[in-house]
């Protein structure tokens, strides 16, 4: 019904030397990809991300095993037919010395290029419509050397968009980037899958991305990858298993990563809707346990000419507040009594 642009049959991937097996991060591995379709890839630093991304981008032979793009063997591709077909954005930036934005964004286009390397017209509305697609019209005449590396991280992109393949390999594109920035990049390679049926491969470190953008994620835990919708990672428990001997925990109700609570109060309370959720968030944040029946300490929240106001009762206090702000400065002091 969809058509698979990438099959991946029994892979292993990781470095060698002189022909020799110096490191096997990954193996075993049988994965595929849609058209039109956006696969998050997740995992702990060092377990083999980029290695596998650069293995199916063609950067880096596989140890053993197959990728097929199109049905044929990824090795069997001539380094520019392949150029023409896959894309790959890495963190790293070409070192040339003096080298333009512009320029960089060119390179993308080279695959497309004559011997002389001449660039058409064509070409050239192509690199500026990259250009005005990543956001970076007002850096493109800068040398790279000289602009953020957020800015570097867009240019990159850029070049990727210039190059037009139909499939697009991305290792962690929003490194760099600011929250606002982030979603404008995923945003783009959503309407690319979505509007011009490219299918795309990204690693994050950003689980709200991935959960809120991928339509596939590939888990990666001690060297196996489970994929699945990212809801379907969520209602099976997988996600959790990524923080296992961590200080850090996944809420699969909210799908947020946080710390690992320790709770030294607990406190009933009464309030609803948004200020009950935000309430809630600021008593967890230091250590305080929301539940249901009465407790020692117990907050309500009413509107009182107009503003609204928080309650705390406990045994020694009563107190009102203003703000959560004002809560959270009178429950650290109840909080150190009790310490």
């Amino acid at each position: 019904m969809f058509e698979e642009k990438i099959n991946i049959r029994d892979l292993a991937v990781g470095y060698n030397r002189d022909s020799k097996i110096t490191s096997q991060l990954l193996s075993q591995l049988n994965l595929s990809c849609k058209k039109g379709e956006i696969t998050g890839l997740i995992g702990r630093n060092g377990t083999g991300k980029s290695t596998l991304l650069k293995t199916m981008a063609g950067l880096l032979p596989p140890l053993s095993g197959e990728i097929l793009i199109n049905n044929q063997s990824l090795v069997s591709y001539d380094r520019k037919a392949l150029a023409r077909l896959v894309g790959f954005v890495s963190t790293e930036v070409p070192a040339v010395p003096s080298l333009k934005v512009i320029e960089l964004v060119s390179l993308g286009r080279y695959p497309y290029t004559d011997w002389t390397g001449r660039l058409t017209q064509s070409d050239r509305d192509i690199i500026h419509q990259s250009v005005k697609q990543a956001g970076i019209e007002n850096i493109a005449d800068k040398s790279v050397s000289e602009i953020s590396d957020g800015e570097r991280q867009r240019a990159m992109i850029a070049r990727a968009l210039a190059q037009d393949t139909d499939i697009l390999i991305l290792d962690e594109p929003t490194a760099f980037l600011d929250l606002p920035n982030r979603f404008e990049i995923l945003r783009l390679l959503n309407h690319l899958a979505s509007e011009k049926e490219k299918t795309i491969i990204f690693s994050t470190h950003d689980l709200g991305i991935a959960l809120h953008e991928a339509d596939t994620i590939w888990l990666l835990h001690n060297k196996n990858i489970v994929t699945g919708a990212p809801e379907d990672l969520i209602l099976n428990k997988e996600f959790i298993r990524l923080f296992e001997d961590s200080t850090l925990d996944f809420d699969d109700d909210k799908g947020e990563i946080r710390p690992k609570r320790f709770y030294v109060l607990k406190s009933g309370l009464k309030a609803e809707g948004q200020i009950r959720f935000w309430t809630a968030h600021a008593l967890e944040r230091l250590g305080i346990e929301i539940v249901n029946e009465d407790e020692d300490v117990n907050i309500s929240v009413e509107v009182l000419n107009g503003k609204t106001v928080w309650n705390l009762v406990d045994k020694k206090n009563r107190l009102l507040a203003h703000s959560v702000y004002e809560l959270c400065l009178f429950l650290k002091s109840i909080i150190n009594q009790k310490v």
